[in-house]
């Protein structure tokens, strides 16, 4: 049997031995944006199933060559799955229903029809069809190195698709842990392709980005006169997002006060705007991520336990690109093929480029490739060669400490060791604090918030 999963319009079998029945159907399925094939036998309807397996079948249980329930012996376990099977009878009884239910019918309706219900089915059963087929749409280019906007083909990488495809469908939060500039917003964004708010909005807030005196107005709103300068009313991102999937990142920067605040908007699904009474109903799925390690951010005082827990429902760790080899060759050539259609150049790199490429450590994950593969295109003339690329190839060189090092006493706490790193690598590289960010593989924004946590830290 052919399946027409990825045809335009969905399909629709209905079997019914009464002709007026049958037209009034057909006019109601098609009214639902529906194509409908008719039967009025067992026969018939075995044979339109061997043309083609639609997404709904309406069939009547007692029709005059057997019952219509027989159907569904010529459906496999996939089929079974995917095509919506609703059984129609004018002699309803409580033994019928459930052996249809037993057997793998999806409802069960009585004559004469409730054309209201009927349309409710079939609608139904088509915003089902849209969504699978969005999913498969996602799907189709894994064995190529895609996962929807997603490129990587190592087996680490496919392991977060497994990952992706098993929570993205359901209402789970997610916590994704990884380095800065591995990709955790697009993994975000991919579980909400997957899900069946991917019609609604999908808002990124990075909580490291938006000042503390700020982050509660654009997360929760505020009221009119809330504040001084508060002269309308604004809706947070949890309103914005209602519908979708809010993504936090940097979850771990937000300020341990509003941390409070946002554990009681997830378990109850309500938020009350700055200088606000009113209890607001948002329906929004949250995924978290951060760069930070959340077990080390829970000791030091810097994450809720409780919020913890309850945004790791699902975790999610994004491997570094220097972990997932072949992948750092897909990556480069994507992001070139992607300069050379917005410049309409044809440049490419060299074998010996792409083995240059493969030796590098990457601190700075699938970002930092981005925009050495940018800068690399922009000195070319048309071949990519090692020339253009960075002149120290770590991984190829001889094993030197050639920088100065930190000593630490065994014992000393985590914060105070992450101090005196991020003091100590912003004095080797003269204050430069992008650079050294960089290096650190933190944000700009997060060393920003630590330097000035440091100060306060002083003035206390």
């Amino acid at each position: 049997m052919r399946s027409h999963q990825g045809d335009s319009l969905p399909k629709v079998l209905l079997v019914e031995d009464d002709p007026d029945a049958l037209v009034a159907l057909s006019e109601v399925a098609r009214d639902e944006g529906y194509e409908a094939s008719t039967a009025s036998t067992l026969a018939q309807a075995k044979a339109e199933l061997s043309r083609a397996v639609p997404d709904v079948i309406l069939t009547d249980l007692l029709l005059p060559d057997g019952s219509g329930l027989e159907l569904l012996k010529q459906l496999d376990a996939d089929q079974k799955q995917r095509v919506r099977f609703v059984l129609v009878t004018g002699h309803a009884s409580v033994e019928s229903a459930v052996e249809a239910l037993r057997e793998g019918a999806c409802d069960y309706l009585t004559k004469p029809f409730d054309h209201a219900r009927l349309r409710s089915l079939l609608a139904e059963a088509a915003r089902k069809r849209e969504f699978r087929n969005g999913i498969d749409a996602l799907r189709t280019h894994v064995e190529l190195g895609h996962f929807g906007p997603m490129i990587g083909a190592s087996p680490a990488m496919t392991r977060i698709y497994e990952a992706i495809n098993k929570v993205g469908p359901t209402e789970a939060s997610v916590l994704i842990t990884g380095e800065s500039g591995t990709g955790k917003e697009l993994v975000a964004q991919v579980i909400h392709l997957l899900s069946r708010r991917r019609k609604g909005p999908f808002l990124p807030v990075n909580c490291g980005a938006v000042s503390a005196t700020l982050i509660e107005s654009e997360v929760f709103g505020h009221e009119r006169g809330s504040f001084t300068g508060a002269e309308r009313v604004h809706k947070g991102h949890f309103e914005r997002a209602d519908g979708g999937t809010l993504f936090l990142d940097e979850v771990t920067e937000m300020p341990i006060e509003l941390q409070a605040k946002l554990l009681r908007v997830l378990e109850t699904g309500v938020v009350t705007r700055v200088g606000g009474e009113q209890a607001i109903h948002v329906d929004v799925r949250v995924i978290a991520a951060t760069n930070r390690s959340p077990e080390s951010a829970v000791q030091e005082g810097k994450l809720r336990e409780d919020l913890f827990y309850r945004l790791k429902v699902f975790p999610i760790e994004v491997p570094p690109l220097r972990e997932r080899g072949p992948d750092i060759e897909l990556l480069a050539r994507h992001f070139l093929r992607e300069l050379n259609e917005a410049e309409g150049t044809t440049k490419a790199f060299t074998p010996s480029a792409l083995r240059w490429l493969a030796g590098l450590p990457w601190t700075g994950n699938v970002r930092e490739l981005k925009n050495l593969v940018h800068r690399a295109f922009i000195l070319a003339e048309r071949d990519i060669t090692e020339e253009h690329l960075p002149v120290a190839n770590p991984r190829t060189a001889p094993e030197t400490d050639v920088g100065p090092s930190l000593q630490l006493r065994v014992g000393t706490p985590v914060a105070e060791a992450e101090r005196r790193l991020i003091l100590a690598t912003l004095s080797q590289y003269n204050g430069e604090k992008k650079v050294a960010a960089d290096v650190l593989g933190i944000s700009l924004k997060t060393l920003y918030n630590r330097l000035n946590e440091y100060k306060l830290d002083e003035k206390s």
